[in-house]
């Protein structure tokens, strides 16, 4: 997705993000986050398959989400979409994770 979306990273001095905040930024496209995609993949895949860890994970996600625009390095816009993706993909795979555990346990 980041070769299709191609949108360059904000300007953090043009939209007013502290130095202090600054981070080292990515060379990739700002579009959409990978961080945001990762983490919530993660936290959606474990809390399928297990659900105690669903909250502290999906909390640790936005965090992790929320992160990347206060330091600048996405726009909004960006970790909503890679968060969406992420959930997406980690939910698809707590799903199969649950069918082979399912067959598994009636062979």
């Amino acid at each position: 997705m980041k070769f299709a979306g191609r949108r360059r990273r904000p300007d953090r001095g043009g939209i007013g993000v502290p130095e202090r905040r600054w981070v080292e930024m990515p060379a990739s496209t700002s579009f959409p986050s990978g961080h945001s995609a990762s983490g919530f993949a993660f936290a959606s895949a474990v809390a399928g398959t297990l659900p105690i860890a669903a909250v502290p994970l999906r909390g640790l996600a936005a965090a992790v989400a929320y992160s990347r625009v206060h330091t600048g390095v996405h726009y909004p816009g960006d970790v909503v979409v890679g968060s969406l993706i992420g959930v997406t993909i980690g939910e698809a795979t707590a799903m199969v994770a649950r069918g082979i555990h399912r067959r598994r346990r009636r062979a």
